[in-house]
């Protein structure tokens, strides 16, 4: 049973998470340059074969495109040439910053550490990866 990778693009990081084995519990994993994440994906998938991906998808409150958003499709574009045999899903990723913050907050993480836009980015992917295995699409995947 292969892994599903979670990814919270941004146009300079890029945070990533993945499950367990079991697809059970998502955890963060790295947080990677845009520029190297398709290589980082790819050796990965060689590493531990992924059962699905899935991306985070910026939208504003209003539900209309932000600016990240344009590199996100071509992301998605791009994954579905390379990978395709595994399954790329996109998600609503709105909140996912101020509800990582939380979380790390909650947590018991000091300031400094909430301050790391690098650990924010791997909780954001967690907290995206979480909310897809809590979905009908995540609960599909076989």
């Amino acid at each position: 049973m292969g892994r599903i990778l979670a990814i919270d693009y941004g146009n300079k990081r890029v945070g990533l998470a993945v499950t367990d084995p079991g697809r059970l519990i998502a955890s963060p994993l790295d947080t990677v340059h845009s520029q190297d994440l398709l290589a980082y994906v790819l050796a990965y998938h060689r590493r531990e074969p992924l059962a699905a991906v899935v991306v985070g998808m910026p939208r504003t409150l209003l539900n209309e495109p932000t600016d990240v958003t344009s590199a996100v499709v071509g992301l998605l574009r791009r994954l579905r040439k390379e990978l395709p045999e595994v399954p790329v899903h996109e998600i609503d990723e709105r909140f996912t910053s101020r509800m990582a913050h939380a979380a790390m907050l909650a947590g018991g993480l000091g300031q400094k550490a909430r301050r790391d836009k690098a650990t924010v980015d791997r909780v954001s992917a967690a907290i995206i990866l979480q909310s897809f295995l809590e979905s009908p699409a995540g609960r599909a995947v076989a």
